[in-house]
This record gives C-alpha cells, sequence and structure tokens, in this order.
C-alpha cells in the first residue's frame, strides 16, 4: 500500500471510530532486536477493561499484535511497545512507522526497565531530525481524563530517578510517548503479579486511561 493510500485509510478508520461505526482496537507493537516484546501480557487487557468502564471506550477486550512493518498498524489508532531489552528497527519498519505517526497514529512505549538506549537510537531512524523532549506536565495528556498535576506517576523503582515522560511531536502534536522510569504496564497487571497498593495501581490505570483519550481524541 503506498503511503497516500495508507494516509487515506488512517483517516477513514479514524473518522470511523470517532462517530462509534466500529468497536475501537488497540494493538501491542511486536518489533525486531529479541526484547521481550510480549512482556506484560496481562496489562493492556486490564487497561482495556478498565477504560471500557471509565472514559466511555467501546475497545475490543483482546488486543491486536502487529509488526512495525506491516500495514496493519494504519487500522489502530494506539500502539502499545514494551519489553526490557534491544530494538531495532529496520529501514522499512521505519518507513512505516513515521508514515503511521505522521498520518494520525499514536505509539506509546513504556519502558519495562532496559528499553531506553535501544529506543533513543532507533527512533531516530523514524524521525532523524527530532529528538526526544520532557512533555511539560501542564500538557493535556496529564490532564484529559484525570488530573496529574506533576507529570507522570512513579509506579516501580528502577535506578532511583525520577519518572520522565519523553515524546516526539509532530506539528504540534504528540505522536510518541516514552514513560521511563515509571513502569505504567507493570501497574496495569493483575493484581497479585506485582502486589501493588490499589493507590500505586489506581494511578497506573488513570495515566494509561488519559494516554488511550488522547491518542483517540488528538
Amino acid at each position: 500500500m503506498n503511503n497516500m493510500k495508507q494516509k487515506f485509510f488512517l483517516v477513514f478508520a479514524f473518522s470511523f471510530f470517532a462517530f462509534g461505526v466500529f468497536a475501537q482496537e488497540v494493538a501491542i507493537l511486536k518489533y525486531r532486536g529479541g526484547g521481550d516484546w510480549y512482556s506484560n501480557p496481562t496489562a493492556l487487557p486490564n487497561l482495556i477493561e478498565f477504560c471500557n468502564e471509565n472514559i466511555n471506550t467501546k475497545i475490543k477486550a483482546k488486543p491486536q499484535t502487529v509488526e512495525a512493518n506491516s500495514v496493519d498498524i494504519f487500522q489502530f489508532p494506539f500502539l502499545h511497545m514494551t519489553g526490557h531489552g534491544n530494538v531495532f528497527f529496520n529501514d522499512d519498519d521505519a518507513r512505516n512507522l513515521r508514515d503511521y505517526l505522521t498520518s494520525g497514529g499514536f505509539l506509546h512505549i513504556d519502558d519495562n526497565y532496559g528499553m531506553q538506549s535501544y529506543i533513543v537510537k532507533e527512533l531516530k531512524k523514524v524521525f532523524p531530525n527530532t529528538d526526544l523532549v520532557e512533555v511539560p506536565a501542564n500538557h493535556k495528556i496529564f490532564n484529559i481524563a484525570y488530573d496529574f498535576p506533576q507529570g507522570l506517576p512513579k509506579i516501580h523503582e528502577h535506578d532511583g530517578k525520577r519518572p520522565q515522560a519523553l515524546g516526539i511531536f509532530y506539528e504540534s502534536r504528540l505522536v510518541v510517548l516514552f514513560t521511563f522510569e515509571s513502569d505504567l504496564g507493570d501497574g496495569w497487571e493483575d493484581p497479585e503479579i506485582h502486589n501493588d497498593p490499589d493507590d500505586v495501581r489506581e494511578k497506573a490505570l488513570k495515566m494509561g486511561a488519559n494516554i488511550i483519550k488522547y491518542a483517540f481524541e488528538n
């Protein structure tokens, strides 16, 4: 599918999502490099359930899995990516992701610990002239459904660093969100996996709901 057709399909599909003609869908991004893209298997289904119960979404309960170079990514307004290790985008992956993101798509990358050095390098293939920048705490992604006046919440401890929401903007729209030193996905998982207190898990789910709502509406 050429670039013009990809953009048309994405705009067409998103308009139907917005008006509720189709059930909404989100997807997990499968990437190259050997990193565990499949980690936190209960996280996104739990976030979907929370969103459907609390912010009036109608997302299908089971997220799909898509590869970075597949035209299938254009079916989804929101892609989620996580893992602990190596990430690699080849030229086709990078080109396809750039077309997707500049056509209205949104990519959330949640560092499950160990992704940061790979992500910084590989995103340069997608947007060679753009750096990750910190998303300010007054950005609408922190208040679109639930208020986080201090910005990204801390869910799990990694290296004693503060949580950071790093982003890439395209034509003033946030298109990539990299959540670092927060580990939202662990907070979305089934309660017995990490034994998080209820208030910590609630913060993670509410921040996740903000991300979903922003991706669907902007």
